[in-house]
């Protein structure tokens, strides 16, 4: 290996994508754990894919780290407790099953929990199911799916995602940071284990101290065949969106309806990666996140160590200074997040951020598209969002179609630039819906 290790950079380079300020408040402040709240609620369903089913009952005994409800399916994860306590209910409605525990305040951990021995390539994805392990940069799709290849299947590249590339949101960045030891054993248990010919691990160029810490993994003495490379990308929204990130750093395109592993890929995200290395060493499974908790009516924004299951309520409460104007809270960043419709609402596995913000009252009213164009030169997936909404509109199945709407990232970048206001994204998610509904 040479002295100095090589930063790379994009393969791919496209004009798409927006600039939009970076309001990283957090980026250099300790994460903090919150206290134990008196009780979780946990969904069966934090992921994409089948929910989880129940295999405890009301008035057992659970640890932290025990299993509430086993895999649905190939597409779906265990839910686990995460704390100590009673089971309380197992409750059904609209939104799905959901266990609630009552926490005895130990935080004892499950007796039977145990680190996690890998031997070959298929004991990654079992890792990943018995982890509960879903996309932790908020796309929650299962990583078992992800880490099952198949006899034949060749993994060129393991893209590690440390973009993060909206506004407000650091969680994966302190990630870096303060659990660099992690990121490390778990990339290089990766590559060995999966037989990956190269690892990119790709961050934006605004995250300096990140930069520094991925750079040691890039030239790290276990990189013996010099195939860990750190790139630096371009700071540009949706910079971390999975699509673009494999152009970027690979210049391969990924078509409609397949897997990054059809080309040849596997992308996570830093701190799935972290995650998985501390379950696999401990046994302890996917029981809490850190989430970002910042927006213009956060007064003393914070990373915090949350539960999961714990109310998003109580969560605000421990972070404290919440404006009075305050009338949108967001589970998510700003630009892909979406509104939590109350804040008995909880944190899930796939929440990296609750973002908090006031009444936009510089917000114009909607007036007529003008055709500038905008929106189409703005679209990482060179879509016409214009046209999707009035095919949306006009309920043209067929044309829903051509125009390629399942392909769209739901980015939010065409209504970010759209001068007239419009809501492109939210048109094109209920395009998506409809053409759903002709197909079933």
């Amino acid at each position: 290996m040479e002295a100095k290790e090589k930063i790379l950079r994009p393969v791919g380079k496209g004009s798409a994508g927006i600039h939009l300020p970076h309001f990283k408040n957090t980026a250099e402040l300790e994460t903090l754990v919150m206290p134990v709240p008196e009780e979780v609620t946990l969904p069966m369903s934090q992921h994409i894919g089948a929910p989880a089913k129940p295999v405890v009952k009301v008035g057992d005994k659970v640890f932290v780290g025990t299993m509430l409800g086993e895999s649905g399916g190939f597409v779906s994860v265990p839910v686990h407790s995460s704390v100590s306590g009673t089971v309380k209910s197992i409750t059904e409605n609209d939104s799905g099953t959901f266990i609630t525990v009552t926490s005895d305040g130990e935080m004892t951990p499950d007796p039977d929990l145990k680190p996690f021995e890998i031997k070959e390539a298929k004991d990654f994805a079992a890792a990943a199911e018995a982890c509960g392990l879903v996309g932790l940069g908020g796309a929650g799709f299962p990583a078992r799916v992800k880490l099952s290849v198949k006899e034949g299947q060749r993994v060129e590249y393991l893209v590690v995602n440390a973009a993060e590339c909206e506004p407000y949101i650091t969680s994966d960045y302190r990630e870096c940071i303060e659990s660099y030891d992690d990121i490390i054993e778990g990339i290089y248990l990766l590559k060995k284990a999966l037989n990956i010919e190269k690892v990119i691990i790709c961050v934006e160029s605004n995250k300096k101290k990140a930069i520094e810490k991925l750079y040691e993994i890039a030239s790290a003495k276990e990189d013996v065949d010099d195939t860990v490379k750190l790139m630096r990308l371009p700071t540009r929204y949706p910079q971390g969106a999975e699509k673009v990130l494999i152009y970027s750093a690979t210049g391969r395109k990924l078509p409609a309806g397949k897997l990054p592993i059809d080309i040849g890929c596997i992308v996570m995200n830093v701190t799935s990666i972290a995650t998985l290395n501390r379950f696999i060493k401990t046994g302890m499974p996917l029981v809490s996140k850190r989430v970002t908790v910042d927006g213009n009516a956060v007064k003393e924004p914070k990373n915090v160590i949350v539960p999961i299951g714990t109310p998003i309520k109580q969560l605000l409460d421990f972070v404290g200074v919440i404006d009075d104007e305050a009338n949108e809270i967001i589970m998510g960043g700003p630009m892909m997040g979406m509104d939590v419709v109350s804040a008995d609402s909880v944190v899930e596995k796939r929440n990296n951020a609750i973002t908090v913000m006031k009444p936009d009252v510089l917000c114009e009213k909607t007036t007529p598209c003008i055709r500038c164009g905008r929106c189409v030169r703005a679209c990482p997936m060179k879509l016409y969002p214009a046209s999707i909404e009035t095919a949306v509109k006009h309920n043209n199945m067929e044309a829903l179609g051509k125009l390629n709407v399942n392909y769209c990232m739901e980015c939010g970048s065409c209504s970010f630039v759209c001068p007239a206001k419009r809501p492109l994204t939210q048109s094109i998610r209920l395009g998506k819906a409809k053409l759903r509904a002709v197909k079933k």
